[in-house]
């Protein structure tokens, strides 16, 4: 077995830092900015009632969005293949998670990746 030691320098930071937290969140806000305007008319308004946001985890990206209720969680739902679409063009390896309303289901969850199986279920 092969052992690999990495210079303390190279190691990953056991905490983020201040500056961490602030760049993380710019490049949130960046990202969120340029979905939004990236995203037909029809996306936008939809968004506009829905609480959304975009996070970032390790490697990871999600867009969550938070629906008021069950109509508007099926209407998103509907253009969760556009919208993947969108978000693929920015970043490969994001995920949508699409939330109902509180005690009325579970989120649904893709990830842009797997966005051919949606569009050939489609066909």
């Amino acid at each position: 077995m092969t052992n690999y030691c990495l210079n303390h320098d190279d190691s990953h930071p056991t905490q983020l830092t201040s500056a961490d937290i602030i760049l993380r969140q710019q490049l949130e806000n960046s990202i969120s900015t340029y979905f939004y305007d990236a995203c037909d008319r029809t996306i936008q308004n939809l968004l506009s009632i829905c609480r959304w946001y975009v996070i970032t985890c390790a490697n990871a990206m999600t867009l969550v969005i938070e629906c008021p209720d069950q109509i508007t969680n099926w209407r998103v739902l509907q253009k969760i293949v556009p919208m993947a679409t969108v978000l693929g063009e920015i970043i490969s390896s994001a995920k949508i998670r699409v939330c109902p309303p509180t005690n009325l289901g579970m989120p649904f969850e893709m990830r842009v990746d797997e966005l051919s199986v949606y569009r050939e279920g489609n066909r």
